[in-house]
């Protein structure tokens, strides 16, 4: 009975495998360098503003990117998008290992960014491969397989470290081209054994609302969605002003180097996958699911304030503990209260325009906490801990009015 429900938990063809194997290995060389954008920068003499524009950079193009390369896979096929998506990480990620220049590190982040359609053309395989009843359980295996990259990405980033360095590379330099090597490899399983998954073919046109931005400010005024919008901008720009600004704390502060830095993000990923996968389904069963935003946003922003109130390395391992174990449960959770109150015929566009709305925090966010890292390395910490508590509460006033108590089915 135990082996029917497994086989059909993984009953998916054979080619939904290797394009989540490609995706694992995608997200793996896309986590390899989060954890040293800023030390890196730093090693170019940028400010904390200067290299919180590297995030930015990479997100804004990214959201101009995407669409064209999603509309370019329709025109002309998925495969070779995807190739061309993954080699211009390759080429990117050896730019940014040997630039001697500032410049040259922007370069590297647009290009990546602009290029960086990744996902979104995986996700169309996806599409294409499966039956309307195969994919939520495949894109649900897919988005567990994402996150397993980003567990694994850290880690690889600390052991890059201890490679042996090229002249012109630094170490840090040398995670940069570890994970070239890797979206290298992700591109050649891609062009010799991804088969074409489309047949589609038409004129290519693109207009601003392939953007979306005409559905992104029309959408916040939308009846109750336009909330649960706003709320998934407010939970990403806090945030991801936490995600630089704890990074000056821990190197400057705390008096850690960018190894730490890595191994930290590490804990996170491993912790943050471990809750998800272990304890989303069962509180979502057992609990309202916006009462279940509403605290992890509440512990999210206690963890934030309590960084800078006790700022010893001891201290900043416990909170964050804590905060790995909580941090992975707003945005499914804002996904799925989303699904529940939209009909099938919505459900993906609702989605694209949250996803939307995730990217215009994800560019925002670093430049805000640049500018208050530019004051205090602690002033970020007290700031965005107050701003999460505060849209904790903006998200439990939601409550009475969404179709939330519905269980989520793992699929």
């Amino acid at each position: 009975m135990k082996s029917d429900r497994w086989r059909e938990k993984f009953d998916l063809p054979p080619l939904f495998w290797l394009i989540a194997l490609i995706a694992f290995i995608n997200a793996i060389s896309f986590t390899i360098i989060i954890p040293l954008i800023y030390p890196y920068a730093k090693q170019f003499g940028l400010s904390d503003l200067q290299a919180s524009l590297l995030t930015t950079a990479f997100a804004l193009s990214q959201f101009f990117g995407t669409p064209i390369l999603g509309k370019l896979s329709d025109r002309l096929g998925r495969k070779y998008i995807l190739v061309f998506s993954l080699a211009g990480t390759v080429v990117a990620n050896l730019i940014a290992s040997v630039a001697g220049v500032a410049w040259l590190l922007y370069a590297a982040r647009v290009l990546d960014g602009l290029t960086g359609g990744n996902t979104s053309v995986a996700s169309a395989v996806i599409s294409d491969i499966t039956t309307p009843q195969q994919r939520p359980k495949a894109f649900g295996i897919f988005a567990a397989t994402f996150r397993l990259g980003f567990v694994i990405g850290p880690v690889l980033s600390y052991l890059a470290q201890q490679l042996p360095t090229f002249p012109g590379v630094s170490s840090l330099g040398m995670s940069f081209l570890v994970s070239a090597a890797i979206a290298a490899f992700a591109s050649l399983l891609t062009l010799f054994f991804l088969p074409e998954t489309t047949s589609q073919s038409g004129e290519f046109k693109l207009s601003w609302d392939d953007f979306a931005f005409g559905k992104i400010v029309k959408s916040a005024t939308r009846p109750k969605l336009g909330k649960l919008f706003v709320l998934t901008f407010l939970s990403g720009i806090t945030f991801t002003i936490f995600t630089f600004a704890f990074q000056p704390f821990f190197l400057f502060v705390l008096k850690q180097d960018a190894k730490g830095l890595a191994i930290m993000f590490a804990l996170v990923g491993i912790l943050g996958f471990i809750s998800q996968v272990f304890a989303l389904e069962p509180l979502s069963k057992k609990f309202n699911l916006i009462d279940i935003v509403s605290v992890s946003l509440v512990l999210r922003g206690i963890t934030f304030l309590l960084m800078p109130t006790f700022p010893t390395y001891g201290a900043f391992v416990i909170i964050l503990i804590v905060f790995g174990l909580v941090n992975s449960f707003p945005m499914p959770l804002i996904d799925t209260v989303l699904s529940l109150n939209t009909n099938n015929k919505e459900q993906g566009e609702v989605l694209g325009i949250n996803s939307s709305y995730l990217s215009m925090a994800n560019a925002i966010g670093p430049v805000i906490s640049g500018l208050l890292v530019s004051i205090n390395y602690t002033t970020p910490l007290w700031i965005t801990g107050v701003l999460t508590i505060l849209v904790a509460g903006f998200a439990f006033k939601l409550k009475p009015q969404f179709k939330c108590t519905k269980s989520i089915v793992n699929s």
